[in-house]
């Protein structure tokens, strides 16, 4: 049996871990500035969340791949497809993108956000210029979305 079954299975791998560490990070670290920022003012809560969740958003591309990837691979139901080494590959790469831009993305954009939170506590009035910045890390994780997850759709098969 050829191998191309467990290369596109660690591409998908791949894809959920590298973004969610990445996320769980970014969040992390978002998590710590809004917890010392509500130590101080208990009525950010709802700013502080709102900037805390936005590194999360890589994890969730990485699942949204990784699962096209289980879909094309029929690993959720019906016979499993035959994929050459090749072809495992090359599911392989695609997944790479939201890989590795997703990990070291939400962590870049966790260390904005911490920036964003430290803002919020000396100025109200600036939320929007905080989420609007960390937005700005959002734009290669998408980019990268975009490739891994066009890629996976519209990759051949036999």
């Amino acid at each position: 049996m050829e191998l191309g079954y467990f290369y596109a299975l660690l591409g998908a791998a791949l894809a959920i871990l590298c973004s969610g560490i990445g996320s769980a990070i970014g969040v992390g670290r978002a998590g710590q500035a809004a917890s010392a920022l509500m130590s101080k003012d208990p009525s950010k809560f709802g700013n502080a969340m709102v900037l805390q969740l936005l590194p999360s958003s890589q994890g969730l591309y990485g699942f949204v791949v990784a699962f096209m990837v289980l879909v094309k691979l029929n690993v959720l139901g019906g016979a499993p497809v035959e994929l050459t080494n090749l072809q495992g590959l090359s599911l392989l790469a695609l997944c790479l993108p939201i890989a590795f831009v997703g990990l070291v993305s939400a962590i870049t954009q966790g260390n904005v956000v911490v920036g964003g939170i430290n803002l919020l506590g000396k100025q109200d009035k600036q939320m929007g210029h905080a989420i609007l910045l960390a937005v700005m890390v959002e734009i290669f994780a998408i980019f990268s979305l975009i490739v891994s997850l066009l890629g996976v759709l519209l990759f051949k098969i036999g």
